[in-house]
């Protein structure tokens, strides 16, 4: 009914802030960046698990703008292009899982200090964008996608870390992969959560 949509509209976040704006170009530029490091650091050190995190940067800064440019939009725009992400966020992680199933038949051992020291880098990005965010974590489909992901990559970059002792510690490969694989599940994850409230939003949109 009219008068329901208008009030959810009220009444949830839609990103419509210049503030949040402000903040949001500048969490793709952090994105987008690292995105860049990561690629090639992951090539280098030869870790599944920096190459899932590159994966993910790029995805941020992409979906970043894609939340930007429907900003004040329908709920229909806004809940498709979260649909989109969603999406998105699936394909990541199934292409992650599969990547490091394949990895288990290789026998190549990821430089640890490499690993460590651009683990280090995206977690400072990723920090510096939660921190940014934090004020703008609870709203539509669209703003809490952005969220979600931030909040992940963060998650992401402690693991990489770790991982990164691991196998320095260990001599092993393992940890990098099993890493890798818990990532493609936070992807996993956070794509059921983005597209099962973009889809109750436009069921309350459609009532």
């Amino acid at each position: 009914m009219p008068g329901c949509n208008h009030c959810h509209d009220q009444s949830t976040f839609d990103g419509m802030s210049d503030a949040y704006k402000r903040r949001l170009w500048m969490v793709i530029f952090l994105n987008a960046g690292m995105f860049i490091v990561e690629i090639f650091g992951g090539a280098f050190a030869d870790s599944k698990a920096l190459q899932a995190d590159a994966l993910d940067f790029l995805g941020d800064a992409t979906t970043y703008g894609l939340s930007l440019y429907v900003i004040g939009m329908s709920i229909t725009a806004r809940s498709r292009a979260a649909m989109l992400k969603g999406v998105s966020l699936f394909l990541m992680g199934l292409w992650v899982f599969s990547s490091t199933v394949y990895a288990f038949w290789t026998d190549t051992l990821p430089v640890a200090e490499l690993m460590g020291g651009i683990g280090f880098m995206a977690l400072a990005a990723n920090l510096a964008s939660v921190f940014l965010l934090v004020n703008f974590k609870d709203g539509d489909a669209n703003v809490r996608s952005v969220w979600l992901c931030s909040r992940n990559d963060a998650i992401g970059n402690v693991a990489v870390m770790l991982a990164a002792l691991a196998v320095w510690l260990l001599g092993s490969r393992w940890p990098d992969l099993i890493v890798a694989v818990m990532m493609a599940g936070l992807f996993l994850s956070s794509a059921w959560q983005i597209l099962t409230q973009a889809l109750q939003e436009r069921k309350q949109q459609n009532a």
